[in-house]
């Protein structure tokens, strides 16, 4: 199996001396959607975490992570970071703000650490699995050691969806 070289995400864990473990996956160097990712990992996706940048009301950006299957409800998210709006930010700002490209974006070793909500959901998982930070790599971790290295915050951000009758 070949060395996989270390990515800022996976520097930081070792420095904080946090125990993770990295999974691979083939890709043509274009982002895979995360449940796709999942499946090729033969892992959990309520387990697997995608990272998504927004921009409050008051230009600040804020780092989401949700389920991959999930979608982040942006009313909830900008509650949880006292905003009165947040938007996606435009995927092609990804790199120009996080340092990441889209589809290996890490809540670990972004340009600038910025305030991180991780979905409460998190929480019921003694792993969780995330980009560590280029296409085709991703860390488990525990979300308490994640949510301890980057000073995140759970709460409640995922749409409920409603039961079909």
């Amino acid at each position: 199996m070949p060395k996989i070289s270390k990515t800022n995400a996976m520097r930081l864990l070792d420095k904080a001396k946090i125990t993770y473990q990295t999974y691979t996956y083939k890709h043509q160097g274009e982002a895979v959607d995360g449940v796709h990712v999942a499946q090729m990992l033969n892992q959990n996706p309520e387990q697997v975490f995608k990272t998504l940048i927004c921009v409050g009301h008051s230009k600040q950006y804020y780092v989401f992570m949700v389920p991959v299957a999930e979608t982040l409800h942006l009313k909830e998210a900008a509650k949880a970071v006292h905003e009165k709006s947040i938007e996606m930010i435009p995927v092609r700002d990804i790199t120009k703000i996080s340092g990441y490209v889209r589809g290996g974006c890490s809540p670990l070793g972004m340009k600038k650490q910025f305030p991180t909500i991780l979905d409460e959901s998190a929480q019921a998982y003694s792993t969780i699995i995330f980009s560590g930070g280029k296409i085709g790599l991703q860390i488990a971790c525990s979300p308490h050691d994640l949510v301890d290295i980057i000073h995140a915050e759970y709460a409640s951000i995922c749409e409920k969806t409603e039961p079909s009758s």
